[in-house]
């Protein structure tokens, strides 16, 4: 019995890191998308800033989820997006010099693999913390719309920061799916205990 209620605190505890960093995630993609739809949309130095930095965000991002999570050692889906993530911010820094073709070109490469990488998480966490069906649904969706960016990417209409947008919306609402899951489930792991 102890036993099981080792496991069960050590899920909490697990679950209570994920929960505040889903809502963190949620809060920095949904300020991303609210920029990008009015301060940046015109296509400003901000917009150039702005997408360098969503890129470099998820590899900082995932690079403290790993450390909380045993280390990017014990991580490896993880250590993959981190490094995915920083080549493409290097590599959208210089495609900014090409046009924002070129970058959504990069974005939709990134988005394939970091999907991959999310998925595969998402999926590992799926035995210890549950709750990870949004997480799982977020990297599969995320793997399509990087095949759709580098489709676009290769037509002729005029491509913009709110392009990239809805991306980062979908990804801002499937970590607030996930964080209040997770408080829900957890709530009722809780409510056992009290009740005894």
């Amino acid at each position: 019995m102890s036993a099981q209620m080792n496991d069960q605190s050590r899920a909490l505890s697990s679950n209570a890191w994920l929960k505040s960093y889903y809502f963190l995630r949620f809060a920095v993609s949904a300020a991303w998308v609210a920029l990008a739809f009015t301060v940046a949309k015109t296509g400003s130095p901000l917009a150039a800033v702005m997408l360098i930095a969503y890129p470099a965000w998820d590899a900082l991002a995932n690079y403290l989820d790993a450390q909380r999570s045993g280390g990017l050692g014990r991580n490896k889906s993880q250590l993959l997006n981190v490094v995915v993530s920083v080549i493409t911010a290097i590599a959208v820094a210089v495609a900014l010099g090409r046009g924002m073709n070129a970058v959504l070109a990069v974005y939709g490469v990134w988005a394939a693999f970091s999907g991959v990488f999310q998925l595969l998480t998402a999926a590992r966490r799926w035995k210890t913390n549950g709750a990870q069906w949004a997480m799982i649904l977020s990297g599969a969706q995320s793997a399509l719309a990087g095949l759709f960016f580098v489709k676009m990417a290769g037509g002729m209409e005029a491509i913009g920061i709110a392009n990239v947008a809805p991306y980062a919306a979908f990804g801002a609402f499937y970590f607030l799916v996930s964080a209040v899951w997770l408080s829900v489930s957890d709530a009722r792991r809780k409510s056992p205990q009290v009740a005894s």
